[in-house]
């Protein structure tokens, strides 16, 4: 189901970005749910989206639940920060690094989100890499985490895929592991606190295109004869298996890729499945922006996204593939129907489908590719009437956000491969 929501708001404020002092979070404000807490069944999660030629990361349509946000009046008011403004430096701007850039270039720790919805159907929202710990967090809209239509806790088969485009993973598939978000998200949908962080676990990466993406099934060695067959014997992407490890992976039809069979030269079968390898930490391989909190409204922020779907004039403006920037000033918002009285927004031609959960970057480094991650999009509105989206919405990061992204932040995932 869509929601239908009433927008205000107004402009305030300066950029605010010194690190005083980190605020306490109470216990009771983090709300955490397991998205795949074992090996295997992250491993059978990959499995869902990398079978059959990629079929369901390529038939993957945008979320589109709670998008559209109706533009009725402006009014004063909005978010106030609870305590003092503080940042969390992204990965490798933990020192200061100072450069400057004319030209845009777009971050590589944005990426697409995939998952089952309540419909059974795949689906995907944007994402970024933010810091932690271990390197290993993703953030992006709470309703892209938890499942708000049929409020059966979180969406199923939860996956980040930065860089995705038209079935290419370029730096591996990402497995949630655990969904952190505020208490009263979970509890009341409080639009106010729409927003999630997700521990991953390391990337799996297929070492080339296999029989999953498109490519070949394996042929029979020449050495079949002479091997006994049941060994680990790696074949290029291709591991060869017991027929019992070969019959788990069959029988549950959750397997890593595809399987196969070969008929040896002395009659002997040979059971194959595609080995997917381990692709590292997410933060290894594509970095992870910094967190601003308690910021004033009125900064520049850029908001990098994957728009998709049309305006309300029918106006088809962004396909969805490729990754796309806007740039502009926060101001103070209000959205009653979601209990939203302090979010704010930012001029934008982004379109809902596809670019909930984009990544607001404050204080960004087109050289570095690196920021402050201050805000996620959760909605989009036609403020002016003209059946033209102008603006763009998120939650206001304050010392509660912090709270929350601090509880991810120092969690550990690990390999699954």
């Amino acid at each position: 189901m869509k929601r239908t929501l009433a927008l205000g708001g107004v402009a305030a404020g300066l950029l605010a970005s010194a690190l005083v002092t980190q605020p306490a979070s109470a216990a009771g404000d983090v709300a955490s749910t397991p998205l795949a807490s074992t090996g295997i069944a992250a491993q059978n999660i990959v499995a869902y989206w990398a079978a059959n030629k990629a079929a369901n990361l390529v038939g993957a349509t945008p979320y589109d639940v709670e998008t559209q946000v109706v533009g009725k009046h402006v009014s004063t008011g909005g978010p106030t920060a609870d305590t003092k403004p503080g940042i969390v430096p992204a990965i490798g701007d933990e020192k200061k690094v100072t450069s400057t850039s004319k030209n845009v270039n777009l971050p590589k720790t944005t990426g697409k989100v995939f998952f089952t919805g309540s419909d059974g159907a795949p689906h995907w929202c944007t994402a970024t890499s933010v810091q932690a710990a271990y390197k290993n967090l993703v953030a992006t809209a709470g309703h892209c985490v938890y499942d708000v239509v049929s409020n059966a806790a979180t969406l199923k088969n939860w996956v980040f895929v930065p860089g995705y485009y038209q079935a290419k993973t370029p730096w591996g598939i990402y497995v949630g592991k655990q969904a952190f978000t505020h208490y009263d998200f979970d509890v009341y949908e409080d639009g106010d606190r729409n927003y999630a962080f997700v521990t991953v676990y390391n990337g799996l990466k297929a070492p080339h295109d296999g029989p999953a993406f498109g490519g070949p099934a394996p042929k029979t060695p020449k050495w079949y004869d002479k091997s006994g067959g049941d060994g680990w014997n790696d074949l290029g992407g291709w591991v060869e298996v017991s027929y019992e490890v070969y019959k788990q992976y069959f029988g549950f039809d959750t397997f890593i890729g595809d399987t196969a069979v070969v008929n040896g030269r002395n009659g002997k079968k040979h059971y194959f499945i595609w080995k997917f390898v381990d692709a590292g930490r997410l933060g290894d391989n594509v970095g992870g922006q910094g967190l601003a909190y308690n910021q004033k409204i009125g900064q520049s922020v850029y908001v990098f996204g994957y728009p998709s779907g049309k305006h309300p004039d029918g106006n088809h403006a962004y396909s969805g593939h490729t990754l796309k920037w806007s740039y502009g000033k926060t101001f103070a918002a209000k959205a009653s129907d979601i209990k939203a009285e302090e979010i704010i927004g930012i001029k934008s031609s982004f379109t809902g489908e596809g670019s909930l959960g984009s990544a607001w970057l404050s204080q960004y480094k087109s050289a570095r590719r690196l920021g402050y991650l201050n805000g996620v999009t959760i909605g989009v509105s036609d403020t002016d009437k003209n059946n033209r989206i102008d603006t763009s919405v998120s939650p206001y990061f304050d010392g509660e956000t912090f709270g929350v992204y601090k509880a991810a932040a120092n969690l550990w995932s690990g390999s699954i491969a």
